[in-house]
């Protein structure tokens, strides 16, 4: 065993994958990252029992695109693995949808992955996203406002996705890749300015001559966070039917006298069960007027914009409406 691969088990071991005794579909483009990974996984096979089979998908966008395809299915048969290919048809999809070719490409083949991976039985699929990928992730969910959960935006273990290399640089693999005398494909599309994730990844290099660990010290606080929302999610949820809960009907009860804080972990809770997403700072926002307001002596239905707050027996009852009442109570 090479000692990339070893400190590649010794790390999948540590942080608890718990991706073991079971099917994995691989996910290889035929790039320097994802063919990484599948040589790693198949050096790793025995160590972690697993039986893997490939997933290559074509978007059809790029001439270089068929001949990745051959690359890939050779590198299957050396390695004795099953391949399937899925021919996507990405431009007319972004057509149809109205999305940019990226997030169309993203939506198809993970759509078309997720089907292959139910047909091999797998309940994982196994991406080659590096440390890289995660930072430029959380720069691209910061720019959007996601809140303290966009520090955790690739964490190695995502159901149905297995991201292994997550804390491998790109050299690192392509390092790994010469010394195995393995080749690999580099796609020219990523140097291109035409996606945010590319914009971000040349900024990046910049930020990366003053703060070389700019990368680590961003995953290790991943971890941190991680951890935290960990505990808060099962806070809350230990709450669940003595301070809060969400009914048949859709609307939320609150006990009386919950602190802003806590109710801005609980509507988040909420929010996310039932779909709904609102901003951080709209949260805070709606959580501190419930809890003043549910404090008033008045017993009466209040409104805040769509949202209804009513008494009810022990607490209040806030609802989401469809009115356009915008007058705060």
């Amino acid at each position: 065993m090479r000692r990339f691969e070893a400190n590649l088990l010794r790390t999948i071991l540590r942080r608890g994958d718990g991706v073991h005794g079971c099917r994995v579909l691989v996910a290889c483009s035929g790039g320097g990252d994802s063919v990484a990974l599948l040589a790693s996984l198949v050096a790793l096979r025995a160590n972690l029992k697993l039986e893997l089979a490939v997933a290559h998908a074509d978007h059809n966008l790029r001439p270089e695109s068929k001949e990745e395809c051959e690359y890939v299915k050779n590198l299957c048969s050396r390695y004795g693995l099953g391949f399937v290919l899925g021919s996507l048809g990405v431009t007319s999809h972004a057509t149809e949808t109205g999305q940019g070719i990226e997030t169309a490409a993203r939506e198809l083949r993970w759509k078309w992955l997720k089907d292959e991976s139910a047909k091999f039985g797998s309940r994982w699929i196994a991406t080659g996203h590096t440390i890289e990928d995660h930072t430029e992730t959380v720069m691209l969910r910061l720019a959007r406002g996601s809140g303290a959960g966009c520090l955790t935006g690739l964490p190695a273990i995502q159901p149905p996705r297995w991201s292994p290399l997550i804390e491998c640089t790109r050299e690192g693999l392509r390092t790994y890749l010469r010394s195995s005398g393995v080749e690999w494909r580099e796609d020219y599309t990523n140097d291109l300015d035409f996606t945010p994730r590319n914009r971000w990844r040349k900024h990046l290099a910049g930020f990366r001559s003053e703060a070389p660990s700019i990368d680590r010290h961003l995953w290790e606080t991943h971890r941190q966070i991680a951890e935290i929302l960990g505990l808060k999610d099962d806070t809350v949820a230990s709450w669940r039917g003595v301070r809060w809960e969400i009914s048949s009907e859709g609307y939320v009860w609150l006990e009386i006298g919950i602190g802003s804080r806590d109710l801005v972990w609980i509507l988040e809770s909420c929010f996310k069960e039932l779909g709904i997403h609102r901003e951080p700072g709209h949260l805070f926002d709606l959580a501190t007027w419930v809890s003043k307001t549910a404090a008033r002596p008045i017993r009466r239905q209040w409104k805040w914009g769509n949202w209804s707050l009513w008494p009810q027996s022990g607490g209040a009852c806030l609802q989401l409406g469809f009115h356009n009442d915008a007058n705060q109570g």
